[in-house]
């Protein structure tokens, strides 16, 4: 592992055999406004800082890591031996395919999914030795896409008992302020999302509504990463750099079959 990366990582636990966790901004080489652990191949970064950075995460995972272009949508990719010899070569594709899901039951195969206000969900039935990943923004919680990345595990054997679940960082309730045409359009789907910022505007509270859906589906062992990306300056915040004029990198939750 390289120097100082272990404080850029929050690992959770999700099970025996199963390694996971949520980076931060910390451990990488991009520099300002990225610095420094920035995961994101569409940021503005250099490439090769974020192969790099990659690589770094992949030194703590002990697995490549395949990520695929996150589009707000409910697709679930899945995954196999193909895509990890594939991404375990010298020079990975960028990404693995459109998607806002990913599920393997592949050993060795880590799977990414990025994120700098939306909720990172990582999911793991370590009985039946499947995981999976979700990237569940404003519209992936109103289209359901922890569903659908669920109903594909289920698919490859899978079970409610056994599923557990990491929800990482992401943009709080007090800080993501909407239209209120927004909050009503997700909330009518997903009533838990409905909330209101500090000062009594409208928002959405996406963390919320995912904890939701797990628990609709009988999820029991959930582990909430409670931090605001907006708030938290080790995390990255597309909002926060907005509002400065600036860019911003994205940190990953990951996870992999060890």
């Amino acid at each position: 592992m390289p120097d100082g990366f272990g404080a850029g990582l929050v690992r959770v636990d999700l099970g025996d055999g199963v390694v996971a966790g949520f980076t931060t901004r910390h451990g990488g080489v991009s520099p300002v406004p990225w610095s420094s652990l920035d995961l994101g191949a569409g940021t503005g970064d250099d490439p090769a800082r974020v192969r790099e950075n990659r690589s770094r995460v992949e030194g703590w995972l002990g697995a490549p890591v395949a990520y695929v272009r996150q589009v707000h949508g409910d697709d679930v990719l899945v995954l196999g031996d193909a895509e990890r010899a594939e991404w375990a070569s010298e020079a990975p594709p960028v990404a693995a395919g459109e998607a806002d899901a990913v599920v393997t039951s592949a050993e060795g195969l880590g799977l990414g999914v990025l994120a700098a206000d939306c909720v990172p969900v990582l999911l793991a039935d370590p009985v039946a030795r499947v995981v999976g990943v979700a990237h569940a923004g404003r519209a992936g919680v109103r289209l359901g896409v922890v569903h659908r990345a669920l109903d594909t595990m289920l698919a490859a054997g899978a079970t409610i008992a056994n599923l557990r679940a990491a929800v990482g960082p992401a943009v709080c309730r007090r800080c993501y302020e909407v239209p209120e045409a927004l909050r009503d359009e997700v909330a009518s789907v997903v009533p838990a999302a409905h909330a209101t910022t500090r000062e009594g505007t409208p928002a959405l509270d996406l963390p919320a509504g995912v904890l939701a859906q797990l628990a609709e589906r009988g999820v029991a062992g959930v582990v909430h990463v409670d931090r605001c990306t907006l708030e938290d300056p080790d995390l990255f915040s597309h909002r926060r750099a907005t509002a400065a004029g600036s860019t911003t990198g994205r940190q990953a939750g990951v996870i992999v079959l060890v």
